[in-house]
């Protein structure tokens, strides 16, 4: 006949506690991680949602003022017939000095060039 101990536990039941007291932390501590990181990445991806928002606006305004400054461009050709050929060459150049820019941008971004090459290419195209 066994002997019931009365009292604290045996070193089973002190296991089994211990077990449980440690499985139990482990997942909420995991529960906590997961949370933290889906917040985070839905942070993340708010901010990218706003920055391509602002890029969109940020086209469209500079889509906006080309075509303003086209219209206004044509408004004064009939006035002056000789005029409208020397502003039309430089919008056009300045629709395709802004893209450069923008792409001499990225390729410094990314690491291709460095800021002196980008800095000279910027100033022939610019010069």
């Amino acid at each position: 006949m066994p002997i019931r101990r009365r009292g604290r536990p045996g070193l089973i039941g002190l296991a089994a506690r211990t077990a449980v007291v440690a499985g139990t932390a482990s997942a909420v501590s995991g529960s906590m991680s997961n949370n933290r990181q889906r917040k985070q990445q839905a942070e993340y991806e708010q901010q990218q949602y706003q920055a391509a928002q602002q890029q969109a606006a940020m086209q469209q305004a500079a889509q906006d003022a080309v075509a303003q400054q086209q219209a206004a461009q044509a408004a004064a050709a009939p006035a002056a017939p000789a005029a409208p050929a020397a502003p039309a060459a430089p919008a056009a150049g300045g629709v395709d000095i802004v893209a450069e820019l923008q792409k001499l941008a990225s390729l410094k971004d990314a690491g291709i060039l460095s800021d002196d090459e980008f800095a000279a290419a910027k100033t022939k195209l610019l010069g």
